[in-house]
């Protein structure tokens, strides 16, 4: 019979795998990731133009530096200009083509402000003439031969007519750089701009009015007339000029490059002179009349012409800055009010008459002036408390995100403290 003995060895049951164990949540971790693009050409002039619009702000103390010298410059350079150009033609000097001529021919004096920051004082970084487009260049050509027209006309009517009916003459082409301003830069009108060129408009008007018999002896009323005209041409041609110049200033990005290419233009400028000069004898009529028609000497000749060359340079360089700096329209009102010290000069230099009607131009020169300064005065400030609200946002903000992002650190803490304790479990 036979016995099935037990097996000493136990029956195994197949392994089971172990119960799951409660995982604690996996944590979730967002990730905020600030992506700056790869800067481009656009990127960089827009970084470019922000960064000349801080520059800009009135109250950067090298802004106001900057302005205060070319206002001076334009100062100077304005009423100095006009007188001695007045007193060229007083004493026999008749050559429109030499008074043209200076106007311009003192661009070599502009390597000054474009050399002699990066060389000398060491001030910028830009090398001289760097990132200067064919465009730009061409642009300044251009310009340079439509000023070159503008210093001809202004030659021939400040040769006809008193210095101080021109220079208030002038004052006339405020109003078309008010409409050309809002044509091209689309310059916002106010009543602070428009009450001040209205104003001067209006002097203009009473300064025509008054001056039917404000003329030089043996000057027939045929010259006077072309005087009165030519300088109303230059007038309207200046104020095409200006907002013109501005559009294109939009282009560049420092002071030194508004100088670059004002030192163009005049090249452009004196080269047409010169042309104009070369082709009516002007050059060798420019050597005998200061010997034969010069009625003070060849020295005092010379030296009348070279400190016309100097004040012009001042002018055209205040001119250019004050522009850039501003508007075209404040450069313009800022042209315009130096118009009465020129009819003061012109009254105290050179004896011309001052009557009613001039008074009265003046008086309104000086009112429309003032009332402008005191309109800007008044934008500035409030210019400035919106720079300090906008600091104050621009604080609370700040506060905010320092905030928010310790309380993303001390989350992120958690989480791996989490972490961890779920690894260890």
């Amino acid at each position: 019979m036979a016995f099935s003995l037990p097996s000493s060895q136990p029956q195994l049951s197949p392994p089971q795998p172990p119960p799951p164990q409660p995982l604690l949540p996996e944590p979730t971790i967002t990730i905020t990731t600030t992506i700056t693009p790869t800067p481009t050409p656009l990127n960089q002039e827009a970084q470019e133009d922000k960064t000349e619009f801080m520059h800009k702000s009135t109250n950067n103390r090298r802004y106001i530096q900057l302005l205060a010298i070319n206002y001076f410059c334009l100062f100077v350079g304005s009423v100095s200009s006009a007188l001695l150009s007045k007193f060229y033609f007083n004493h026999k000097g008749g050559s429109r083509w030499v008074s043209t001529w200076v106007q311009s021919a003192g661009f070599p004096l502009l390597l000054l402000p474009i050399y002699l920051p990066y060389y000398l004082f060491k001030c910028t970084d830009r090398r001289p003439f760097s990132r200067f487009t064919p465009k730009l260049l061409s642009l300044s050509v251009i310009i340079g031969f439509l000023l070159g027209i503008n210093n001809l006309l202004f030659s021939w009517g400040n040769s006809y007519l008193p210095v101080s009916t021109s220079s208030l003459l002038l004052s006339s082409q405020l109003a078309f750089t008010l409409i050309l301003a809002v044509i091209i830069v689309k310059q916002k009108i106010t009543f602070c701009n428009l009450n001040c060129v209205v104003l001067l408009t209006l002097s203009s008007v009473l300064l025509a009015l008054g001056s039917k018999h404000d003329k030089a002896q043996g000057l027939t009323k045929a010259k006077y007339f072309i005087g009165f005209f030519s300088t109303i041409g230059a007038g309207l041609l200046f104020a095409l000029y200006l907002p013109v110049m501005e559009k294109i200033y939009r282009q560049v990005y420092c002071y030194a490059m508004v100088m670059e290419m004002q030192m163009i233009m005049e090249i452009a400028a004196t080269a047409l002179a010169t042309i104009g000069m070369a082709a009516d004898g002007g050059f060798s009529e420019m050597k005998n009349e200061s010997f034969k028609v010069f009625d003070l000497g060849p020295r005092a000749y010379w030296l009348t012409v070279s400190f016309n060359i100097v004040t012009w340079q001042l002018c055209f360089m205040g001119t250019a800055g004050m522009v850039f700096l501003t508007t075209s329209l404040t450069g313009g009102i800022c042209m315009t009010a130096l118009l009465s010290m020129n009819v003061l000069g012109g009254v105290l230099v050179y004896r011309d008459q001052f009557s009613g009607m001039k008074a009265v131009s003046t008086l309104l020169c000086v009112w429309a002036f003032s009332s402008y300064v005191y309109g800007m005065y008044m934008k500035m400030e409030e210019e400035k408390e919106r720079v300090r609200e906008n600091e104050k946002i621009c604080g609370h903000h700040h506060h905010r995100h320092h905030h928010d992002h310790n309380d993303d650190n001390h989350h992120q803490g958690f989480l791996e403290m989490a972490e961890i304790v779920s690894q260890g479990g």
